[in-house]
């Protein structure tokens, strides 16, 4: 191979990396042989150049090569193995219904899931706001529930895919988190340590997303696709709005009763089409649907049935949490104070700012600024009204779920910011902007 040094000014140059030299880069690197200031240099030189598909795949693949396989096949799983990503968002609570509805439908669902930081939210937080479950399980764990109860949802342990992790942890120091091949990369190096049949992406445009306008969030959404399929997984997408929140609930506790709300065949209308749209796609790439209609009445009867919320206990139960409190709320975290946020004046809210709210949650303890900092499971935002909705002066616009006082003033102040007031009325987003498919 050539010296580190020759590969990044090849790079910084425009020229194209071989497999050979990009698997040499990351294990030397994981190795700890390459210092991080190469790294960093190699990855400002990706940042301004760009990667080719050939490159940005043999990339995601020797990522994913770098620790631990969770292998699901080789364990004897011959359901369709099914996995979804997103690319997060403010009260994006997807994965707690998505999960249980595939599942219900004879689909196996295995999934590693972060934690929040920032403004939005983590699924790994929201499941741990369920008193008892335990979220790192295992590889012999992790493939044992799979099997059993054909819904697994964990966080990712040191063992699996440290090649991401030492490069996020670079990236987010300099500067180049938001370059598409690293990024892509990034995501899918942690779908591939799983062996998946098809995955999902649910990649999010607005104020509150990664990507805050259309162009960039469909590119994204091609370059997962594309380079998911030429790793040999069916890959699809759905591009969804994140202009205002999803549903009403933001905070992990909260979001887990919507959730549930969700489960039982109720809801917020947005959350119920968005997961039966995504779980929709899983289902037309295993082959159990023809058309996406047939796929959402498919899943939307598992909602009506019951058989979705009896497979999110199922799951709640064999990691350990208290499956009860599904049945009663009140033992879910209970904030200690409600503050009413109400309007300044009457009028339709035409937009609502995903982003301010989601720091407002944030601001109340819902959020974390640095990894491993504790968060409230009780802390959060509950929306009173969305874009569309009319409001009149001194009507409620939303409840802050709190246990400090001191952090109110803050997220009131973030909330009223958040609602814009017309006169004229305007309709809601549309909530699925673009569909990518093609199985």
């Amino acid at each position: 191979m050539r010296p580190v040094v020759e590969l990044i000014r090849a790079k910084r140059d425009g020229a194209e990396l071989s497999s050979a030299e990009l698997e040499a880069l990351v294990q030397g690197y994981v190795a700890d042989q390459i210092p991080d200031y190469q790294l960093s240099a190699l990855c400002m030189a990706i940042y301004f150049q760009g990667m080719s598909a050939k490159e940005t795949a043999a990339l995601t693949q020797t990522m994913a090569d770098s620790g631990e396989r969770l292998e699901l096949k080789k364990a004897g799983i011959t359901e369709f193995i099914a996995d979804k990503h997103s690319t997060g968002g403010v009260g994006d609570k997807v994965s707690l219904v998505l999960g249980p509805l595939v599942a219900s439908a004879g689909l196996c669902l295995a999934k590693l899931s972060g934690r929040g930081l920032g403004h939005t939210g983590g699924t790994i937080d929201k499941l741990e706001a369920i008193p008892g479950l335990k979220t790192a399980l295992s590889r012999e764990e992790f493939i044992a529930q799979a099997q059993r109860v054909g819904l697994v949802v964990t966080t990712s342990s040191a063992e699996l895919v440290p090649a991401d992790k030492k490069l996020y942890a670079l990236r987010d120091v300099t500067a180049t988190v938001q370059s598409l091949p690293l990024i892509v990369s990034s995501i899918l190096s942690k779908k591939l340590v799983i062996d998946s049949d098809g995955i999902v992406f649910d990649v999010k445009v607005g104020e509150g997303a990664l990507m805050r306008e259309l162009p960039a969030a469909l590119e994204l959404a091609q370059e997962l696709v594309a380079i998911g399929r030429q790793l040999g997984r069916r890959c699809g997408a759905l591009i969804s709005d994140m202009s205002q929140p999803l549903g009403y609930a933001v905070g992990n506790g909260l979001e887990v009763r919507e959730a549930l709300e969700t489960l039982r065949g109720g809801g917020p209308d947005d959350l119920r089409q968005l997961s039966l749209a995504l779980g929709g796609e899983l289902l037309l790439m295993a082959g159990r649907a023809q058309t996406p209609e047939e796929a959402k009445n498919l899943l939307a009867e598992k909602l009506s049935t019951g058989e979705a919320l009896a497979k999110f206990s199922a799951m709640v139960q064999a990691q350990g949490g208290d499956a009860g409190a599904l049945e009663r709320p009140e033992r879910l975290p209970q904030a200690g104070q409600i503050i009413t946020v109400r309007a300044e004046r009457s009028g339709y809210v035409t937009e609502l700012n995903a982003r301010a709210i989601g720091e407002a949650a944030h601001r109340l303890g819902a959020g974390r600024e640095v990894k491993g900092q504790a968060i409230d499971p009780a802390a959060g935002v509950l929306l009173q009204a969305k874009i569309g909705d009319r409001v009149k002066r001194g009507g409620p616009l939303a409840e802050l779920h709190l246990n400090d006082p001191a952090r109110a003033a803050a997220a009131q102040s973030l909330v009223l910011k958040a609602f814009k007031l017309s006169a004229e009325p305007v309709a809601a987003p549309e909530l699925i902007r673009q569909r990518l498919a093609g199985y």
